[in-house]
C-alpha cells in the first residue's frame, strides 16, 4: 500500500485508468478494515490529524523567533545570494548581512500568523476517497497529499500576506539597502532577486515541514493520538 500510495503522489504521469486502479485498490483495502471496526470516519480522522498538526506544530512558527530559532524552518539568504552575504561579511558588514536574514524570517512570522486561517480552510477539502489511500500511506503521507493539492492556490493567497508583511517589519527597506550596497560594489555581477516570492516559498515550506512533524507523531506514538477519532482512525494504519 506505502508502494501504490507513492506513486500516486510523485508520478503524475499515470494514466486515468490506471489512477483509478490504483485508488479503487487502495479503497478496497480501507475497506476490508472498516469493516471489522465498525464505522468510522476516515476523512473526519484525517483532518483532526492535520488540524492537529497546524494547532500545535504551525502555530510556534508564529512567536518570535518561530523562525529564527528553529534550525528546522529558519530562512538563509536566497542560494543565488550567497555571494552577497560572504561579500558583506567580507567587508565588515556582517550586522547588516544578519540584519537582512532576522527581517526574513519575522515577515514570515508575521505572515504565518495572518495565513493560517486560510491554510487550514484548505484540509476541509479532503475526500473520503483520498483519506483511505492517505490513511494506508507512508508517515507524511497527508501532508505530502496537502502539499501536491493546495501549493498553487495557497501561494496565490500567502504571497500578498507575505508582501504586506515584509513591508510591515520592514525587511523591504532592509533588504533594499542590502542590494544596493551589493550593487554599487566594484565588478560585482548586479542582482534584484524577488524577496516576496523566495520569503512565500520558504514560508509555506515551514508550515508543511511542521505539519509532517505532528503526522508522524500520530502515526508513529500512540501517545500522540489525543482523541477517541484519532485512536480509532490510525489503529487501522496500525494494522495494515
Amino acid at each position: 500500500m506505502r508502494k501504490i500510495l507513492l506513486l500516486l503522489l510523485v508520478c503524475p504521469i499515470v494514466g486515468n485508468a490506471q489512477l483509478k486502479g490504483i485508488l479503487k485498490k487502495a479503497s478496497d483495502k480501507v475497506e476490508s478494515v472498516t469493516k471489522g471496526n465498525g464505522a468510522v470516519d476516515i476523512g473526519a480522522g484525517l483532518k483532526e490529524a492535520l488540524n492537529k498538526g497546524v494547532t500545535e506544530q504551525v502555530s510556534k512558527l508564529t512567536a518570535v523567533d518561530g523562525f529564527y530559532k528553529n534550525e528546522a524552518v529558519k530562512i538563509l539568504m536566497p542560494e543565488e545570494l550567497q555571494k552577497v552575504d560572504k561579500t558583506l561579511r567580507k567587508m565588515g558588514m556582517a550586522s547588516l548581512a544578519d540584519e537582512g536574514i532576522l527581517a526574513l524570517n519575522r515577515a514570515a512570522e508575521d505572515a504565518v500568523k495572518e495565513a493560517t486561517p486560510i491554510f487550514v480552510s484548505a484540509i476541509k477539502n479532503i475526500n473520503i476517497n483520498d483519506a483511505k489511500s492517505i490513511l494506508m500511506g507512508n508517515d507524511n503521507a497527508a501532508t505530502l497529499y496537502l502539499q501536491s493539492e493546495t501549493t498553487t492556490p495557497l501561494y496565490a493567497k500567502f504571497n500578498p500576506v507575505v508582501k504586506q508583511s515584509i513591508g510591515k517589519v520592514g525587511a523591504d527597506i532592509i533588504w533594499a539597502s542590502i542590494i544596493k550596497k551589493y550593487n554599487s560594489i566594484p565588478l560585482v555581477t548586479k542582482v534584484n532577486p524577488d524577496i516576496n516570492d523566495y520569503v512565500t516559498n520558504k514560508a509555506l515550506e515551514g508550515v508543511f515541514k511542521m505539519i509532517t512533524v505532528e503526522e508522524k507523531n500520530i502515526r508513529n506514538n500512540l501517545g500522540s493520538r489525543t482523541s477517541d477519532l484519532l485512536r480509532k482512525v490510525f489503529a487501522m494504519q496500525d494494522n495494515k
